[in-house]
């Protein structure tokens, strides 16, 4: 077993330092290389916060403290080259004023060092493996031009334009209807599992994770709760919280939703 990524006594703190609130306090937390890792919380537990801080993309201001450590890649990740990230809103990520197939290949000419017609070639590849109909089209349109399902697929095929080792989902389904996020959930699975890559998925939704991932970190309060293996944690959680976060859900104890969200 490989460790992408090591998390030693990490904390965020925003604000000014005697006052300040934590958004992660003492996170001690292993990610494996290859796994998918899914970071589960309400609104204010410091998931998203983990998401950036492994992303290097903090606000300015926030404190950092404790260790970040990368085995896998030898050296702390570079945004885009060795990881992408999906963000919740993918209109606020794509840029208005640029075609979809800028925004992809723009990617793949920067950290591939290919030419723009390479990149280009690309970035069309990848709009047809995310399963963007008529992928020569959607080259030349527009994000207003697309569904939110269809701007998530362009968001995807954008973080993983330069084939990185790590991709994070923030939220990624969280703003589609069930529909929709069963097709996301079915691309993600396909791409991570055709590309190797370790994949980080923040999400609020026990119940949609359980049927994807293969380990859970529950965070509550800054602090990690638990963590582990799906079927132990929803088997025999070792906190109160998330033994809640299991009965507000229907039966996780024999997790049905991998055959209902995957193939």
């Amino acid at each position: 077993m490989s460790i992408f990524c090591s998390l030693r006594q990490l904390s965020v703190t925003y604000g000014r330092a005697r006052n300040g609130a934590a958004a992660l306090d003492g996170i001690d937390l292993d990610i494996v290389a290859g796994e998918r890792l899914a970071i589960i919380g309400e609104s204010g537990s410091g998931k998203s916060t983990l998401a950036r801080a492994l992303a290097g993309l903090l606000p300015e201001g926030a404190k950092v403290g404790g260790e970040m450590f990368w085995p896998e890649l030898g050296h702390p990740p570079s945004a885009g080259r060795d990881f992408g990230f999906v963000f919740q809103d993918p209109g606020s990520s794509l840029n208005p004023v640029l075609t979809i197939g800028e925004q992809i290949a723009e990617g793949a000419s920067r950290h591939l060092g290919l030419s723009w017609k390479q990149a280009y070639i690309r970035a069309e590849e990848l709009l047809g493996r995310v399963r963007i109909p008529q992928p020569d089209r959607a080259m030349r349109a527009f994000p207003h031009q697309l569904s939110g399902g269809q701007r998530q697929r362009v968001a995807i095929a954008a973080a993983i334009a330069a084939r990185p080792a790590l991709l994070i989902a923030d939220e990624a389904t969280s703003a589609l209807d069930v529909v929709v996020q069963a097709e996301i959930l079915r691309l993600l699975d396909a791409l991570v599992r055709e590309d190797g890559m370790t994949l980080v998925f923040i999400t609020h939704d026990i119940a949609l994770a359980s049927g994807f991932v293969d380990r859970i970190a529950v965070f509550r309060n800054a602090r990690l709760v638990e963590a582990g293996p799906v079927r132990s944690v929803l088997s025999a959680p070792e906190s109160d919280y998330t033994t809640a976060l299991i009965a507000s859900h229907r039966d996780l104890a024999t997790p049905p939703l991998i055959a209902e969200v995957l193939p």
